[in-house]
């Protein structure tokens, strides 16, 4: 099992390293310090939790959130949702569309597709794969489930804007890089890009401009 390498700890020697090469990771650091880390359990409601959230605001989603488990449960499993009909969902405010994602988030862990207990033994590539099988949860959403989650050290989560706004504003691009360009600036940190993720994240909230 791999173990989790991105608390507070992991963060810093991680940063600090890679600022001895990089004077724009040394910049940044100097500017807005070491990021928190950002730490979340292992669960089938962590998944819930990303699907009901999409496309919503963090108020609306949290009070979403509480009206479904308010049916289900603090701690939901696969079988929740067995024998509730869509229109109590709708009622506690999920989308046609969420509802399908929630109900194939269920199929495919008790089918077996996505096993939430064996996912910190997966590679990367492998638990990414068994991610996306679930309808609604995309490369993004794996991304947030293995850094946060899992505390992958390597992760590079391109598709999120503020990294890509970030890493723009600490390596001093003109614009906002593209995901391709993201992706290129990324390969000078690795095997830490996870930890630049969070600093981005950090730059972006906290960097005065």
């Amino acid at each position: 099992m791999l173990t989790f390498q991105l608390r507070n700890s992991h963060i810093r020697d991680q940063l600090s390293e890679l600022a001895k090469k990089d004077d724009h990771v040394q910049a940044a650091l100097e500017l807005v310090g070491f990021p928190p880390e950002r730490v979340r359990d292992q669960s089938f409601g962590i998944f819930l939790r990303v699907i009901v959230g999409q496309q919503l605001s963090v108020k609306a989603a949290a009070s979403i959130f509480d009206r479904i488990t308010a049916l289900v449960g603090n701690d939901p499993g696969p079988t929740a949702f067995d024998g509730m009909d869509d229109d109590t969902l709708r009622a506690a405010g999920l989308s046609k569309q969420k509802i399908n994602y929630v109900r194939s988030l269920c199929d495919r862990v008790k089918d077996g597709t996505l096993d939430i207990e064996s996912l910190p033994k997966l590679s990367d590539e492998d638990a990414i794969q068994s991610i996306t099988a679930v309808k609604g949860l995309g490369v993004w959403s794996a991304h947030m489930y293995l850094m946060s989650s899992l505390g992958r050290p390597d992760i590079w989560p391109v598709g999120d804007l503020a990294v890509r706004v970030g890493v723009g504003r600490i390596v001093e691009t003109d614009e906002r890089p593209t995901e391709k360009q993201t992706q290129e600036i990324g390969e000078r940190w690795r095997p830490y890009r996870s930890a630049m993720a969070l600093l981005a994240w950090h730059y972006y909230s906290n960097a005065p401009f």
